[in-house]
């Protein structure tokens, strides 16, 4: 009974920290993929994450008393503790696969300051206080282990294993006219004082740092994909792991917005989908993106006014050069800076990954309106079109880019009317648009 009692209780702990439906990937809309090669490089700010621990833990007090022969008792105070100087040699980062990540901090050299009260305490009662100020150099390596959990449907950082290891431990007296005795006495007593000091505050600094920037981490990646009442939900769908060459983590990718409901099943994710060679990896499913451009519909966002030198460019581009009797035609001598482009999607657009990129496939409507001062705005133009767009990846060994090629049912409608796509990846279909 109290066995199966355990059970029952490990099981409600894990879930309370995060329980899932499905060890599987079935609920996974977007994946992130550190390799190995993105944790080394990350490795050169780890110097400087352990000296923030090393300056901004809270070194305490320390107070007692000691008995000494013939002089009876001396009390004692360390107080002030503080890091002067701080340098770190070198730092070192290995991925255990499905157990930890190690960090190892090699001669981190440090100089900590203080002040040394002791007072000869009679058996009258009297009490004498002298204030001596201290410095303490040392050399220390530290050996960190750590892995990423589920903690309240966020990723954490788990702080497996913090240790420090003194190579150097000197003690340093202000004055040399202090009693030889002193510096004899407290050596020892400061040097083992520092450092069960040091190994509980500095540790406890550095997971209180790792959790700071995992939150911090998180907090961006949600601010980057909120827009308005558009968001994204970023909980973890399974617990991330860890493998020789690359750190991974999951995550719903659910789309929030108002009332709109989301729901993602049979994602088709699986680990060899993405590579090992780059440093940093995002997968999306083809769902979040769908998701994406149906709330972007509805938050009526996809839509756009075309005026000024933005239109001219467009109907003076060279794709219309031979037609430019029809748009003057269209313009009646009305100038571009009293005309207005309405450009929106009819409906939802439609997202496809194909192996030459991404599609999208939407219904457009253009409005032409022109005005002048006389007049109120007329529309001299409407037609609705099909868009096609297909977006492929280059990549290169540094960096990443998009490409659009469209292919367009209107002659009229090119750059700048729905997507902005550079000069020469344009092509309009020879196919005649229809204009109701």
């Amino acid at each position: 009974m109290t066995r199966i009692l355990g059970l029952l209780i490990a099981l409600l702990g894990r879930c309370l920290a995060c329980c899932f439906d499905s060890p599987s990937f079935g609920h996974t809309g977007i994946v992130s993929r550190v390799t190995k090669k993105a944790a080394l490089i990350l490795n050169t700010e780890t110097a400087g994450v352990i000296q923030a621990a090393f300056r901004n833990a809270d070194y305490p007090d320390i107070k007692g008393e000691k008995s000494m022969h013939l002089l009876g008792k001396v009390a004692y105070g360390l107080t002030n503790i503080h890091v002067n100087d701080l340098s770190i040699q070198n730092t070192e980062v290995d991925l255990r696969e499905d157990q930890a990540i190690d960090l190892a901090i090699q001669n981190v050299s440090a100089s900590f300051n203080g002040t040394l009260s002791y007072g000869y305490v009679a058996t009258w009662l009297a009490e004498l206080i002298h204030y001596i100020d201290f410095e303490i150099e040392s050399s220390i390596d530290l050996q960190i282990s750590f892995k990423l959990i589920c903690r309240k449907e966020r990723l954490a950082v788990d702080l497996l294993d913090c240790s420090l290891t003194f190579h150097k431990l000197n003690l340093h007296l202000q004055r040399d006219k202090e009693p030889g005795w002193l510096k004899q006495v407290f050596t020892n007593f400061i040097s083992f004082t520092l450092k069960l000091i040091l190994q509980s505050r500095v540790c406890k600094e550095i997971n209180s740092i790792s959790q700071l920037l995992t939150e911090s981490v998180q907090d961006q990646a949600a601010q980057f994909l909120e827009d308005g009442d558009i968001a994204v939900d970023l909980s973890p769908s399974l617990y991330p792991v860890i493998k020789a060459n690359y750190l991974e983590s999951y995550h719903k990718g659910l789309l929030l917005y108002k009332n709109y409901s989301d729901v993602l099943q049979g994602s088709p994710f699986t680990p060899a989908l993405l590579p090992e060679s780059q440093m940093l990896y995002f997968w999306f499913a083809e769902h979040v993106i769908q998701s994406l451009a149906i709330v972007s519909f509805l938050d009526q966002r996809l839509a756009l006014n075309i005026t000024g030198e933005k239109l001219k460019e467009i109907f003076e581009s060279e794709e219309l050069k031979t037609h430019q009797d029809t748009v003057q035609k269209i313009f009646q001598g009305t100038s571009y800076g009293d005309c207005v482009a309405k450009v929106w999607s009819l409906v939802i657009p439609q997202i496809t990954f194909e192996p030459e990129g991404t599609v999208v496939k939407s219904s457009v409507a253009v409005e032409l309106t022109a005005s002048s001062l006389e007049e109120e705005p007329s529309m001299v133009l409407y037609f609705e079109t099909v868009s096609y767009v297909l977006t492929p990846a280059l990549q290169d060994e540094e960096e990443t880019w998009l490409g659009a090629r469209q292919y367009r049912q209107a002659c009229v409608t090119r750059k700048g009317m729905l997507w902005d796509s550079p000069a020469g990846w344009a092509r309009t279909s020879q196919e005649p648009s229809r204009p109701t």
